[in-house]
């Protein structure tokens, strides 16, 4: 295993103090690792960190805990912090597997539950996000994973059920499909996929409901499944 700092000249780019907060911070060290820029299994050397991005130690302590949180880093006891590995193809197919019994029953509920109030929310979650990525890189497509775990969790929310929302949470699977590859095209026929479950979602169909949503995780899985025959 390799250390951060090593390969990282030019890589990152130095934070002035006024920007820095958790949040930059975060975003930065999970570009570096959405990217690939730091591979999986690399050690993640908050030394390095702290002296590239020109900050102290603690707002990498804290962006490190939320990405170990989000399953993008290891701790490992006496060894700080490594970057987790992709999802292997079994890792896929289980995770597609879970959200296809998961996430159509949900829709469904929602259509079947979903007020006025629940309808303008998912309206304006739909109109929060129209650009489409113009490259696979994690500058470009964050707004959108961002949408894409807004969305999701949003259905969720609406089938009423807190304990399904929480164990789909814990996936953080629009990171970990995200970093295995999304590019622009992809984002566009998401986008539209994500309209037509908010179509049946506000016309009250809990059938055509979870049939979008079926057919939207599907086309996902799809989409995504050949990136393995590129390993």
């Amino acid at each position: 295993m390799t250390d951060a700092h090593v390969g990282l000249a030019g890589q990152l780019t130095r934070l002035p103090q006024r920007q820095v907060l958790s949040d930059d911070v975060y975003e930065t060290v999970k570009g570096l690792i959405m990217d690939s820029v730091v591979e999986p299994g690399t050690r993640l050397n908050i030394d390095a960190l702290t002296r590239e991005l020109g900050i102290s130690q603690t707002p990498i302590r804290e962006s490190l805990a939320r990405l170990e949180s989000d399953g993008l880093v290891i701790k490992e006891p006496l060894r700080g912090y490594r970057v987790s590995s992709r999802l292997t193809l079994a890792e896929f197919e289980d995770l597609f597997e879970y959200r296809l019994h998961i996430e159509p029953w949900a829709a469904g509920r929602a259509a079947e539950r979903a007020g006025t109030e629940d309808l303008s929310r998912l309206k304006a979650e739909m109109l929060s996000y129209t650009d489409v990525p113009d490259r696979p890189a994690y500058e470009s497509y964050r707004a959108m994973a961002a949408h894409d775990q807004r969305f999701h969790d949003l259905v969720l929310e609406l089938s009423g059920n807190e304990t399904a929302r929480t164990s789909f949470a814990r996936t953080h699977c629009h990171l970990h499909l995200f970093r295995l590859y999304y590019g622009g095209g992809i984002a566009t026929k998401a986008l539209r996929e994500h309209k037509a479950v908010v179509t049946a979602v506000r016309k009250g169909d809990p059938e055509e409901a979870a049939a979008a949503m079926r057919a939207h995780i599907e086309a996902s899985r799809a989409r995504l499944r050949p990136m393995f025959d590129k390993v």
